[in-house]
Order: structure tokens, then C-alpha cells, then sequence
């Protein structure tokens, strides 16, 4: 029984070392990113391609959640408040539940499952077929050549898409409240733009979308550049970037909402 004991403890002792030093390891790597990061600014064309491959790219996935969630809860928000007689407030409801919550926290979730993934899979690959070795052999830095431009892209492209993702949440929530169910169309908007408050609302969801971006970037290129070079470690680096990735989105909302909302009293 106390065998039993003592190798359950150097288990778990073992992965709270490995989790340390690999949160060690990965703060040493962003550090080395921002350092490098001159080339990504320079060469801008390689961000700007990056851009379009981790936030163009995300477009589709981004607008059409966006539409849908925003119609679930026109229709749900109306349901709820017309029990109440506040149906004139579902303009309200819609908008700052996207603004705050919904539009920063589930385009980062399918910002991380598209373009996260598939970072941390396009640079495992390359250091599986040795592209990243070959860089290095001809003094060319992997990190400021392939690593920065995409962290950067992430970076650029998460708070942009937010954004879309809330302003088609609000067409959807418009379309199911005032054209389908028909709530007041100028209550609708009237509530919506006294209620919603730039600097309270939006500036805190772009702040909130902008660290999920960091976060997310950070996270997909060390996966992917830590990655065993073989086909079940890019895999495995694959799964780690989105689980890791979604983990850490729900965390940090969590936390600063709470900054936020002190902030606010």
C-alpha cells in the first residue's frame, strides 16, 4: 500500500517538474519571439501572409457561428423577457452579451480549433521534414522566419474577428427578434446604443479578445515548435494546442472579468 502511495506521489511530482519546466521553457521561447520579432515587422509580407491564413481563412467559421449564436439568443432573450415585459430590452441583452462574453470567448475557442491547430501542425511539420534545421544550417533564425510572423498574425488577426463575431451575433439576434418574432425595430436599436458603453463594453471585450489572441499564438507556435519530430508528436502537439488553448481562454475570461468588473464599481 505504501509502494502504491509512493509511486502515485512521484507521478504526480513528476508531471507538476515536467509542467514547470515546460512553462519555463515556453516563457524563455516567447521572450525569444518578441526579441525576433524585428523580421516580422520588416518583412511585413510575411506576417501579412500569415494573416491571411490564420484570420482570412477563419472568416467563414467566424461569421457563420457568429449569425447563429446571435439567433439563439434573439430567440431565447425574447422568450425570457417577454415573461417579464422587458421585450423592448432585447437589443440590450443581445448586444453586451456578445460585446462582454460571447464574441471574444467563442471566436477564441474556434480561433484556436482552426488556425491554433493548424500553426502548431504547419510548424511540427516543418520540424519533422528538418525545414527548420536546414534554416539554421543556412543562418537564417527559424524563429524570426517562420515562429514571429505567425505569433504576430495571431495576435492581429483575434481581435478583429471578435469584432465580426459580435456584430453578426447582432444581425442574427436582429433577424430572429425584429423580422421573424417582431419586437420593435426601434427599440431594438434605441435600447441597444444607450445601453452598450465604448470604453466599459467594447474597449474591454478588444482587450480581452487581444489576450486570447496572445495566448492562443503563444501556446500554437511552441507546440508545434517543441513537437517530437514524428507523426504522433506533431498529432500530439496538435491536441495540446487546442485543449491547452481552450483551457486557458476560459481561465483568463474568467479572470478578467473580475478585474473588469471591480474596475467598474
Amino acid at each position: 500500500m505504501l509502494d502504491l502511495g509512493g509511486r502515485a506521489l512521484r507521478l504526480i511530482g513528476r508531471r507538476v517538474v515536467n509542467a514547470v519546466w515546460r512553462l519555463g521553457f515556453a516563457s524563455r521561447f516567447l521572450v525569444a519571439i518578441l526579441l525576433s520579432s524585428g523580421m516580422a515587422f520588416q518583412r511585413i509580407g510575411l506576417t501579412v501572409r500569415q494573416v491571411y491564413f490564420a484570420g482570412v481563412l477563419s472568416l467563414i467559421i467566424i461569421l457563420v457561428s457568429g449569425l447563429f449564436v446571435g439567433m439563439v439568443l434573439g430567440l431565447q432573450g425574447y422568450d425570457t423577457l417577454q415573461r417579464y415585459g422587458s421585450s423592448e430590452a432585447l437589443g440590450v441583452l443581445v448586444a453586451l452579451s456578445l460585446v462582454r462574453e460571447l464574441g471574444p470567448v467563442v471566436s477564441a475557442l474556434l480561433f484556436a480549433s482552426r488556425a491554433g491547430s493548424a500553426i502548431t501542425a504547419e510548424i511540427g511539420l516543418m520540424k519533422t521534414t528538418e525545414q527548420l534545421s536546414a534554416m539554421e544550417m543556412m543562418a537564417v533564425n527559424p524563429i524570426a522566419r517562420v515562429v514571429a510572423p505567425r505569433f504576430w498574425a495571431g495576435v492581429f488577426s483575434m481581435p478583429v474577428l471578435a469584432a465580426l463575431f459580435s456584430a453578426m451575433g447582432v444581425i442574427g439576434g436582429y433577424l430572429v427578434g425584429v423580422v421573424l418574432i417582431g419586437a420593435d425595430e426601434g427599440s431594438f436599436w434605441s435600447q441597444m446604443q444607450a445601453a452598450v458603453d465604448f470604453r466599459e463594453d467594447i474597449i474591454n471585450g478588444v482587450i480581452k479578445s487581444f489576450v486570447f489572441g496572445l495566448t492562443i499564438s503563444w501556446i500554437a507556435v511552441f507546440e508545434g515548435f517543441d513537437a517530437e519530430p514524428t507523426a504522433a508528436g506533431v498529432s500530439g502537439a496538435t491536441t495540446r494546442t487546442v485543449v491547452i488553448s481552450s483551457l486557458s481562454v476560459l481561465a483568463l475570461d474568467f479572470v478578467l472579468t473580475a478585474f473588469m468588473f471591480r474596475g467598474l464599481r
